[in-house]
């Protein structure tokens, strides 16, 4: 494992940008953490504007992986704009293991940038990190992301009955995972 690491220069794919945060963020990150039913999915509801500044702030000072629970949440850039974010976390130092979640503005959804940016961003976590496992947590019924995630290569492990408390109900979740020998046969076809 490859940990210390810090987040120092960009990831670059065929169209896009993966990079730190920025203050500068703070337009396009609102765009899409504001609206309500683009959040209908995670685990916080929409942002007010202040709470988007509070936000990309820690976003932007997040930039160092070497222990658990430590994360970085990386803006996914597209010709100068961001249009989504990715979160990779360390769950287990001595396992290797890695969680990894998205989101994006609505406009960008469905055309190939989320499956780009987290190629990788676990081409990263497998790569010079060294993860032996990457698992992704979600709402069962997020069908893009399920999509996105079987994508990816990830199988369906668990899919746990009311054990979240969200919005005053109780709510399923469902983990998808993949391991780093699994990563490296998909990206050596």
């Amino acid at each position: 494992m490859s940990l210390p690491w810090t987040f120092d220069a960009p990831i670059r794919t065929q169209r896009l940008v993966i990079r730190p945060m920025t203050p500068g963020d703070l337009d396009d990150v609102y765009a899409y953490q504001s609206d309500q039913d683009n959040h209908r999915y995670l685990l916080n509801d929409a942002r007010s504007r202040e709470e988007v500044v509070e936000a990309v702030g820690r976003y932007a000072s997040a930039r160092r992986l070497a222990d658990e629970k430590d994360w970085i949440q990386p803006a996914v850039e597209l010709d100068g704009r961001v249009i989504g974010q990715l979160f990779l976390t360390i769950v287990s130092v001595d396992n290797r293991g890695a969680e990894v979640g998205w989101v994006f503005h609505p406009d960008f959804q469905g055309r190939g940038y989320a499956t780009e940016a987290a190629t990788a961003l676990f081409d990263l976590a497998f790569g010079e990190l060294g993860m032996h496992r990457i698992r992704a947590e979600l709402d069962p019924k997020n069908a893009a992301s399920i999509a996105l995630c079987r994508r990816l290569g990830m199988r369906e492990e668990a899919f746990f009955v009311k054990d979240v408390w969200l919005r005053g109900r109780w709510d399923d979740s469902g983990i998808y995972a993949i391991l780093e020998e699994e990563w490296a046969a998909r990206r050596s076809l």
